[in-house]
């Protein structure tokens, strides 16, 4: 370490030369620019490896200033997808509950009638789409090969199961994880009673709005009422 005593007319021009604030400057040399302080003597240190050893620590903080910004990018666009997958996720979800069952729909038959499959014609009593509880004409797209319905049948429906939410008197919101109708034969208009289910069997729950609907019998042959 080398001292070189300099007076304030000698170590003015070297200020720029340091490349350093006058707020970050030792206390000698930040008082050289006070003009009301009087003419003193000033000791600059001056050292080579200090001048290394700040160089390197300078490249360093530049290096993890870099690191983390673009951290903070990747850091920033993971959340911005895993948000945009979170927002995608609930629209899907709350579509899907906001959807009933129109024309076009696959729904499941859980009755022993021998279709397994059937898929949406229309609604009747002129609706837009079918809820729980009410009928609807479709077409068998699977059959077993010894049933009572085969495949490519016009046949009715009463929707049991529906994969949408639907909210009940006291509160509570009811929904299956499938959509489903249990079969039942044309309504005779001479005796005028109601459509009878073809199956002898209902699996898997049932909700009871049913009975609002009047579908007593398959309350009767179901396993489960939700």
């Amino acid at each position: 370490m080398t001292i070189i005593p300099l007076t304030k007319p000698a170590i003015l021009p070297l200020l720029p030369a340091l490349n350093l604030p006058l707020h970050r400057l030792p206390r000698p040399l930040s008082s050289l620019t006070d003009p009301i302080l009087p003419q003193r003597i000033c000791f600059f240190f001056v050292s080579p490896s200090t001048t290394q050893m700040a160089a390197a620590f300078a490249s360093r903080l530049s290096r993890g200033r870099s690191l983390l910004g673009g951290l903070k990018n990747d850091l920033s666009g993971l959340m911005n997808t895993s948000y945009g997958m979170m927002n995608e996720a609930s629209l899907s979800q709350q579509q899907q509950r906001r959807t009933f069952i129109q024309m076009g729909t696959v729904l499941k038959v859980v009755d022993n009638s021998g279709a397994k499959k059937v898929m949406c014609i229309q609604a009747l009593k002129g609706k837009k789409g079918a809820r729980l509880g009410d009928t609807i004409v479709a077409s068998v797209k699977e059959a077993m090969p010894n049933g009572k319905v085969k495949k490519g049948a016009v046949v009715y429906g009463v929707v049991v199961r529906a994969a949408m939410q639907r909210g009940r008197v006291d509160g509570s919101e009811v929904r299956f994880d499938d959509n489903a109708v249990v079969l039942v034969d044309n309504k005779d208009k001479k005796t005028k009673t109601d459509r009878q289910p073809i199956g002898t069997r209902v699996f898997g729950p049932v909700p009871h709005e049913l009975r609002k609907k009047k579908h007593l019998k398959i309350l009767a042959l179901a396993q489960h009422i939700a």
